[in-house]
């Protein structure tokens, strides 16, 4: 997980405002080294967070867990961690809700609207959907998921987002049980 970081210096530019984005005159020298400045900073801030989940063995255990299954990184592992405490202690219906997976059909009486996801955590569920676009090229039961969807007929976007709900739900399974993944036998 990669945290946003405030660089000194920069402010928003507003309405009328002269110059480089709220920078003065003596400020305006540094700003061709802004990048290299911020790929710095993250770089600190990725080792921070190595250590912070490295040296917790609550935080440790559960990333391993998560990494454990194909598709998953430590960034997804450790966005899950950050972003979703609930993980492993609720069911997958609540789960899904909570992450913003679950889906809203938009219906009154006899007329039928199109289904959504929405809700509260998108930086759960933006890492959910890059997680599932590598799991359904890499992970063997995620992919035999998402083609039988496809095949089914549904759109691949639709495929992606069912394949991203039911790696959270195995992901909730994973802590739940305190177990590893282990593939199916299909």
């Amino acid at each position: 997980m990669r945290a946003q970081p405030v660089i000194p210096g920069r402010a928003k530019r507003g309405e009328g405002d002269p110059g480089v984005a709220g920078l003065d005159a003596a400020d305006a020298s540094l700003a061709p080294l802004d990048p290299l400045v911020t790929l710095l900073e993250l770089s600190s801030l990725d080792t921070d967070i190595d250590d912070a989940v490295r040296g917790s063995p609550a935080w440790r255990d559960k990333e391993n867990l998560l990494a454990s299954v194909p598709g998953v990184g430590p960034t997804i592992a450790r966005t899950m961690i950050a972003e979703l405490p609930e993980l492993g202690h609720l069911d997958r219906r609540e789960i899904a809700a909570l992450a913003g997976l679950a889906p809203w059909t938009r219906q009154s009486g006899k007329w039928r609207g199109k289904s959504f996801i929405g809700g509260d955590r998108t930086a759960v569920r933006s890492a959910l959907f890059m997680g599932a676009m590598v799991a359904a090229r890499y992970n063997p039961d995620l992919k035999a998921f998402r083609d039988r969807l496809v095949l089914a007929g549904k759109p691949k976007l639709v495929a992606i987002i069912a394949t991203a709900r039911k790696l959270l739900i195995i992901l909730n399974a994973i802590l739940r049980d305190n177990q590893p993944w282990r593939p199916q036998n299909s």
